[in-house]
């Protein structure tokens, strides 16, 4: 049997033992503090833990291939749970950047927060204080992230310890960046030309999402276990074109997704503009006066469900869809080459095949 299903159980209840904690803290602050941590609570919750698996994969990975048994001790599942905080805190922002409505089936935290207002009967404009306070949970959740991270990393040693630092670090500032040049790539798009385009979406793909999502949690976990320079180099190998196929399949889910897998409307994308690799490689094959209606749709909140239907046929037609599948397969392929004669635990390697698989085909 596959140790993934242990490790989200394992990463779950270490999240409810600290959420549990957090609430407690807050029994002095409040009701208006209380409704903030149950708010980053209720963000934290849901969701494949996926970042944790990889992280615990990661540290099993480089364990086993020292002959170590490789069942996690606890440090090691509170970093892994840490990541899953920290991912907590990107969707909160990314949500209130892309205005999003729902998340995972639920209202997003800025619109459960404006919620909050109203219930309350409050002063001001319950918009405005929505997204002023996510942008606030965002922080706290990035806070909580830290808190767990140093728990876990209390018993490693100092060279463990300062490599798992120093992944996170890269981690934080590389997503950031990414997250930057995302919103960047909407407001410059129409003025860069037309082949700069995909690779464009690609660069954003790795920073915002291959790196943090898969890369980093398996070093981190890599770094715990005293993986040397060549562990890393293969666990990185491995992290970045799962991540990339993770994040090409999350663009095929954003416009063509089933609203109730992915817990947001279909063609919830096309309405918020992401200008992914998916739009790039359609925009190629279409005469100018198509390409002006295509950027003219895209990004308006108020498409409606025939236009959303127009844009998702015109993604099918020009072959972009089909473009995007063969990258994934591509990117998986590369993947598994990259474990060719890695020195890596054989069962975690297969661990690390299934998680592979897990990420990149899926319908949520």
């Amino acid at each position: 049997m596959s140790p993934s299903p242990d490790a989200v159980e394992a990463v779950s209840q270490r999240l409810n033992i600290f959420l549990s904690a957090q609430r407690a803290s807050a029994d002095d602050l409040g009701a208006e503090g209380r409704l903030f941590v149950d708010a980053g609570a209720t963000a934290i919750g849901g969701g494949k833990r996926l970042r944790g698996r990889f992280c615990i994969a990661g540290w099993r990975a480089v364990e086993e291939a020292s002959g170590h048994p490789a069942l996690p001790p606890a440090d090691v599942v509170t970093a892994a749970a840490s990541l899953e905080v920290f991912h907590a805190a990107a969707l909160v922002h990314d949500d209130l950047i892309d205005n999003s409505d729902t998340r995972r089936g639920r209202p997003a935290a800025h619109r459960a927060l404006e919620a909050a207002h109203r219930a309350h009967g409050w002063a001001g404009d319950a918009t405005a204080f929505g997204r002023s306070a996510a942008v606030l949970l965002g922080d706290l959740l990035v806070a909580w992230s830290d808190d767990l991270l140093e728990e876990g990393l209390a018993g490693a040693s100092a060279a463990r310890a300062a490599a798992a630092r120093a992944e996170y670090a890269t981690m934080r500032r590389e997503v950031t960046i990414g997250q930057f040049l995302d919103i960047a790539e909407e407001s410059a798009y129409i003025t860069e030309p037309d082949e700069k385009h995909a690779d464009r979406a690609l660069r954003v793909a790795s920073l915002k999402s291959a790196r943090y999502s898969i890369q980093q949690p398996l070093a981190l976990g890599g770094a715990l276990a005293g993986a040397d320079a060549a562990q890393l180099a293969a666990l990185t190998a491995f992290g970045h074109p799962v991540g990339m196929a993770f994040q090409l399949r999350d663009d095929v889910l954003g416009v063509f997704g089933d609203e109730s897998a992915t817990g947001k409307p279909s063609g919830d994308d096309l309405r918020e503009g992401k200008r992914t690799v998916l739009i790039a490689y359609a925009r190629e094959r279409l005469a100018p006066p198509a390409r002006r209606i295509v950027d003219e749709l895209i990004g308006d909140p108020e498409l409606d469900a025939a236009q959303i239907a127009s844009l998702q046929r015109t993604i099918v037609e020009t072959g972009a869809l089909e473009r995007v599948e063969q990258l994934i397969a591509e990117y998986s392929r590369q993947a598994e080459r990259s474990l060719s004669g890695a020195r890596l635990g054989n069962a975690a390697v297969g661990d690390l095949r299934e998680l592979a698989r897990a990420a990149t085909v899926r319908t949520t």
